[in-house]
């Protein structure tokens, strides 16, 4: 799905007349898979609606618009999923066992936030294997600054961060939000610790076991 237009003004939102059906049934069209999944709004329509709560749902509605995080044209909606689900799972009953079938795969959800500071120009993100340089800083939760590479040593200047991103050369939480930004992007990015240093930490950089991280990180360029 290209970029649409907003659907609902703040006016409309506030309303009665927009429920909280009508934007779970946008939101599913329009998002992304891991635009769902960030928001936890993943799954059937009625138990969203039913679990959600109208607050929520006006953030992530705004928060699609500003992250631009739409679905793209080789995903399926949850509606067009639901659609496809049963003739499949027909097909499949009638080669396989029952009692050999397994559990579908469930997607897992990001171990990130991120928030647009500065948009990004050009259409493309980095894809997995691509060279990016990258300035960052990172704080842990109570705001000490634990690393950054944005000031100049001496009379060198700053130098940004090289490395190819989806390789696992830095921890998930970078590759998995480096690849949803543009050039020239600055985010704020908040990472659990299953996405950062873990139940281990990082004693030499001064990150402690099971650390939420965040970072303010500047795709500079990629190639």
């Amino acid at each position: 799905m290209s970029e649409i237009a907003p659907k609902w003004t703040a006016e409309e939102l506030a309303g009665d007349g927009v429920s909280k059906k009508d934007l779970v049934s946008f939101l599913h069209e329009s998002g992304s898979n891991v635009f769902l999944l960030a928001h936890k709004l993943n799954g059937k329509q009625a138990s969203v609606v039913k679990t959600a709560k109208k607050p929520a749902l006006i953030a992530a509605y705004k928060d699609l618009f500003e992250t631009k995080q739409f679905r793209s044209s080789d995903e399926v909606s949850a509606t067009e999923i639901k659609q496809e689900k049963a003739p499949a799972a027909a097909a499949a009953a009638a080669v396989v066992p029952s009692t050999a079938a397994e559990a579908p795969a469930v997607a897992e959800a990001p171990k990130y936030t991120k928030r647009i500071i500065k948009k990004g120009t050009g259409d493309g993100c980095p894809s997995k294997g691509d060279r990016v340089s990258v300035f960052y800083s990172g704080w842990l939760e109570d705001g000490t600054l634990f690393d950054t590479n944005t000031k100049s040593k001496g009379r060198k200047p700053a130098s940004p961060l090289v490395f190819k991103v989806g390789t696992s050369t830095v921890i998930r939480g970078w590759d998995e939000a480096l690849l949803t930004m543009k050039k020239g992007e600055v985010a704020s990015l908040t990472i659990q610790p299953e996405w950062a240093y873990g139940q281990r930490g990082n004693e030499a950089g001064g990150i402690p076991p099971n650390a939420t991280l965040k970072f303010e990180v500047t795709l500079v360029q990629f190639d």
